[in-house]
């Protein structure tokens, strides 16, 4: 009847904690507007929307078309999730929406089950995101070692910069599997090579470098694209042969029958994401499918978990204000369940974006809201003239991005200083990133950090004799003082017990004093691992002194059922309790064995 007892008061507190963490969706929209919410709080709220929204439009578009499908898809995107994550979401001031971590995630899905796979792939992340939110893991996230996300990142920007070459030179190689092939079969298309696509990424590059050394009021992305898609316009028109691939020309979209070029100048509307057309014209949902996209959905939640949060202690850092984890990952879930209904891809919290809202003036989440607006308005309205948008300069952009996001100099001071376990792990996840997939890189590099913990940890945990207190209060020969210091758990406390191992036989240890004041918490594997170690010494006769357990080890214990046993598990509340106690039963050991005659 206990543990049913207790079985109910867990259900009760997990169904309690789902609560607390319902009410909090929306937590930084609330506790924004409790402090008040002015005329002037407005004002910059619009003024920063509309500067994120510049830069996020052509950047939203770009990260669409890199992941292999049409870039309406990456306006979708930060349309939907930029609303439901800027209302929702536990940071008052990041930005949502389609960004390049993804990119090498989303486009092998889309070569193997097209854009429905894609979306449901979306969807699963979006639901597994919750969970962790509900879950209450938003605060683990950010136990993820640097190496990894390192890794990560720097290997995710090598790729996206290699995928933008084909838009560069204006080339179009066999699809390939993985980034060798991809550059194999670049290679054999070098003949190829459009001129006029590679001037007009070269000068949007210089462009896109030189901005911003002369003025950063205005975006650079902005003056860089369209003074690119005004520049090949006109020398398309004037110079014979000069022709880029461009939106226009590229994509096209069928809507009641018509074939409209470019960008459809439509709102996002709903459907169903698996009745989107997958490879060779149908995708099918079924079980089968679920399970071969779970993987994908997987590394889509993780990247999109670790990105928004990292996003969001940024921001906290810039601005002095305080995000709660679990209401980012919940509205985030929510936010990825939501876009594929609308033909959103995958979402997570964009940092450049995030930092640009920032330093333009944001003061609370309307200004993400604002900014999805931006690009709303703009679909419908502009979308004739985003077609005229070479596809060069968006591979440009991208080079910019895949540049700032390298963080080179840092990865390669961390090859120089960081510990060679550590500079094992970055190479790892780097190594596969490129050469494999993220799917790959992501369930590798999870579980490098957790053994990469366990291994620290275990380190930490140790269990000593402690010969200096032992003589300090003049303990008998035949009784041993063990401190236990750290938390006793799957990665540390086996280790920690072998210790124990050099314990000796009853004439050497008649009473063993393990101190646990440093024991903060254990887990189930510490608790049998100590059990063992109880019973070693109950077969060898020795007596066990249990000291200074916290209350969480106190309640541990009496769940499993260790309890004082006369003569041979005791506790104590003190060192100093422990060791009379002690010395009282070796001295009561001694006269026992002094008046047993010897055998003849």
């Amino acid at each position: 009847m206990r543990y049913v007892d207790e079985l109910t008061d867990a259900l009760k507190a997990q169904l309690a904690s789902a609560l607390r963490l319902k009410d909090q969706l929306g937590y930084a929209l609330r506790s924004r507007l409790k402090e008040g919410y002015t005329r002037q709080d407005l004002r910059a709220d619009l003024m920063a929307g509309l500067v994120v929204g510049v830069v996020a439009l052509p950047l939203s578009m770009a990260l669409a078309i890199a992941s292999g499908v049409p870039p309406q898809h990456g306006l979708y995107t930060a349309i939907i999730a930029g609303l439901i994550v800027s209302l929702l979401g536990g940071s008052r001031l990041q930005v949502s929406g389609p960004t390049a971590a993804f990119v090498v995630i989303l486009l092998p899905i889309v070569k193997t089950h097209g854009l429905a796979g894609l979306l449901v792939a979306g969807f699963m992340a979006g639901v597994i995101l919750v969970m962790m939110g509900m879950a209450r893991l938003g605060r683990l996230i950010t136990f993820i070692p640097h190496p990894v996300t390192t890794g990560f990142t720097a290997g995710i920007a090598l790729v996206i910069a290699l995928l933008q070459l084909k838009g560069a030179l204006g080339v179009d190689p066999a699809p390939a599997p993985g980034t060798v092939e991809y550059l194999s079969n670049l290679w054999d298309v070098k003949a190829s090579v459009s001129w006029p696509d590679v001037s007009v990424c070269a000068f949007t590059l210089i462009l896109l470098a030189a901005i911003p050394r002369f003025t950063k009021r205005i975006p650079a992305p902005l003056i860089a694209l369209t003074a690119a898609a005004v520049g090949a316009w006109a020398l398309g028109e004037l110079v014979a042969g000069f022709d880029v691939a461009t939106i226009h020309s590229k994509f096209t979209t069928v809507i009641d029958g018509e074939v409209v070029h470019g960008l459809p100048p439509l709102p996002p509307l709903p459907g169903l994401p698996w009745e989107e057309a997958g490879p060779g014209g149908g995708f099918r949902l079924d079980f089968a499918m679920v399970r071969e996209l779970l993987p994908s959905a997987f590394a889509i939640a993780m990247l999109g978990a670790i990105e928004s949060l990292l996003s969001a202690t940024v921001a906290d850092g810039m601005s002095g204000t305080k995000h709660d984890p679990n209401s980012e990952l919940i509205a985030l879930g929510i936010a990825n369940m939501a876009c594929p209904f609308f033909g959103g891809i995958a979402a997570t919290g964009a940092l450049a974006r995030t930092a640009t809202n920032i330093r333009a003036g944001a003061r609370s989440p309307i200004a993400a809201a604002i900014h999805a607006v931006f690009i709303l308005t703009c679909t419908v309205a502009l979308a004739p003239l985003v077609g005229y948008l070479p596809l060069a300069a968006m591979a440009a952009l991208l080079f910019i991005v895949a540049k700032n996001m390298s963080e080179a100099r840092h990865f390669a001071r961390l090859l120089r200083v960081a510990p060679r376990s550590d500079v094992m792990v970055l190479l790892t996840c780097f190594t596969l990133t490129v050469v494999f997939d993220m799917v790959i890189a992501v369930s590798v590099g999870v579980m490098l950090a957790a053994l990469l913990f366990m291994r620290r940890m275990a380190v930490l945990t140790k269990v000593s004799l402690e010969t200096e207190t032992a003589a300090r209060y003049e303990l008998p020969k035949g009784v041993l003082l063990y401190e236990i210091a750290g938390p006793l758990f799957f990665g540390a406390a086996q280790m920690a017990m072998e210790t124990f191992d050099t314990v000796g036989t009853k004439e050497e240890a008649r009473v063993v004093i393990l101190g646990m004041g440093g024991v903060p918490t254990m887990d189930a594997t510490g608790l049998v691992a100590l059990e063992s170690i109880l019973d070693r010494l109950e077969r060898s006769q020795s007596k066990v002194i249990l000291t200074g357990l916290r209350p969480e080890v106190a309640e541990l214990f009496e769940a499993a059922g260790i309890r004082k046993v006369a003569g041979q598990l005791a506790f104590a509340p003190d060192i100093e309790t422990a060791i009379s106690m002690a010395i009282v039963h070796d001295a009561r050991i001694s006269i026992m064995r002094a008046a047993t005659p010897a055998p003849e």
